[in-house]
């Protein structure tokens, strides 16, 4: 199966937060690689495949959480969890 530039963006985002957690210690590289997989994979489950806006604005925030990991002042990553209330 061939993927499009969109879908080799995620995965090469997801790629670069999961070799950025190599270069924390190892209990902090446990906990970023369980915040990114299920935070990728919330999104894939939640997020329709012809809504690219959104995941675009996805990568853009995703690529800026990923340079702030990598920065060697950077310890760890954490979520903060977002409740949607029906207006």
């Amino acid at each position: 199966m061939k993927l499009t530039g969109l879908q080799k963006q995620v995965l090469g985002l997801y790629r670069g937060f999961l070799r950025a957690a190599r270069t924390k210690g190892s209990e902090e590289r446990k906990k970023i690689e369980s915040i990114v997989s299920s935070e990728f994979r919330r999104h894939a489950k939640s997020i329709e495949r012809k809504n690219f806006i959104y995941i675009e604005y996805l990568l853009r925030r995703g690529t800026k959480q990923l340079e702030q990991l990598k920065n060697p002042d950077t310890l760890s990553l954490s979520t903060v969890p977002v409740r949607h209330h029906p207006s």
